[in-house]
């Protein structure tokens, strides 16, 4: 029987992801309590914390936080803890999170990498990057990148826990949404999805610059693209001067119950992020039976088999991501049965329910961990 816990989840922002392990770390019958580093921009998640979390309110949370407030955040965080008598804190990223936790020397201590912080991040930060990492019980990491990376900071591979976060598998289930393409004029369109942040990180400029290439060669292409960012104005620009704005829905910040309903809409599902660990939208996107076209990057290496799930073209290079969509689109026809593949491998590997049960036990390896150092 699993034992029940006091969380302390320390997180940089408040995300659809957070409020999805708070969610299930409540449910699961634990003590938890949520605490925000800051506050940057428009919120990503608009739902309200969910029942039986506790709120922590101290002097961060409120607004994006530079290094010179990290001493005051120390000396509160530090405060806190002695208050909670956590059995457990969970803390990422690793530089900024997980950092200010690293700082207290409060032990167990659970780091989460979310991904870019190892594979990206790290190059930049090492002095914090190692810090961390030295001072960490035991770090989740969503691929097996991100446990390579920390291995090259000598962080020991017995105290990684693999854990690609994974996805509701009947919530995000195969489907379709003629509705909404005969809304737009779209039954018979061949139609893309790209919804990462429009962000330098996530490339979405290089998915405009393929399609705007793609276009000219299939009549009948159409994109769904959602979100906002920085780069919008930029976006708009690289699709107004190739004339195929009229061919791209701008969907804007779609809540996690209307998002199904996009994937069921759609033909192929495109990222071309510069970073990845395990893509939550790319498992949202196999698990719909959706195919992927996806750049080669590391942690999207292990999720898609080129000609199995989808396809993959090398980083940043527009041209070969538009030949990958006009061939896959010249073929179509074999697109369903990649979707039933894809979907295969999601109820193999991204199963939330499943996976949530690794961070449990990397929370209870931490604490044993922690104790059998103590005694």
């Amino acid at each position: 029987m699993k034992r029940k816990m006091r969380i302390l989840y320390f997180t940089k922002d408040y995300t659809t992801h957070d409020h999805r392990f708070l969610t299930s770390l409540a449910e699961s019958g634990n003590e938890v309590f949520s605490l925000r580093l800051e506050r940057r921009g428009v919120q990503k998640e608009d739902r309200p914390l969910p029942p039986r979390v506790e709120q922590i309110g101290w002097r961060g949370g409120q607004r994006p936080v530079t290094w010179r407030d990290y001493p005051a955040l120390l000396l509160d965080l530090r405060q806190i803890l002695r208050r909670i008598q956590p059995d457990v804190v969970h803390a990422g990223p690793v530089q900024s999170a997980a950092f200010l936790a690293a700082l207290t020397g409060f032990k167990p201590l659970v780091t989460m990498s979310w991904g870019s912080d190892l594979l990206k991040d790290a190059a930049t930060m090492p002095g914090r990057t190692r810090f961390t990492l030295n001072h960490t019980t035991v770090l989740l990491g969503d691929c097996q990148a991100v446990q390579q990376k920390a291995a090259e900071f000598r962080f020991p591979a017995e105290r990684t826990v693999l854990f690609p976060w994974g996805v509701d598998l009947s919530r995000f289930s195969p489907g379709e949404n003629e509705a909404q393409r005969a809304e737009l004029g779209w039954e018979e369109a061949f139609t893309l999805l790209a919804l990462r942040a429009w962000e330098p990180l996530y490339g979405v400029d290089v998915i405009a610059r393929a399609f705007a290439r793609a276009a000219a060669q299939v009549p009948d292409l159409r994109l769904f693209l959602l979100g906002d960012g920085s780069q919008g104005p930029q976006l708009r620009q690289i699709l107004q001067r190739a004339d195929v704005l009229d061919r791209v829905l701008f969907g804007g910040q779609i809540s996690q119950t209307r998002l199904p309903q996009y994937y069921h809409a759609a033909d192929l599902y495109i990222s071309a992020s510069h970073s990845d660990g395990s893509s939550v939208s790319l498992m949202e996107a196999l698990a719909c039976g959706c195919p992927a076209i996806v750049s080669d990057i590391p942690g999207n290496r292990e999720w898609i088999t080129p000609g199995v799930e989808g396809w993959l073209f090398p980083d940043g290079d527009d041209a070969a991501l538009a030949e990958r969509i006009v061939a896959a689109a010249r073929m179509r026809e074999r697109l369903p049965e990649m979707g039933r593949a894809a979907r295969a491998l999601a109820e193999q590997r991204a199963d939330w329910r499943v996976n949530f049960l690794k961070l449990l036990g990397a929370y209870e390896m931490a604490i044993d961990f922690a104790t059998a150092r103590k005694s």
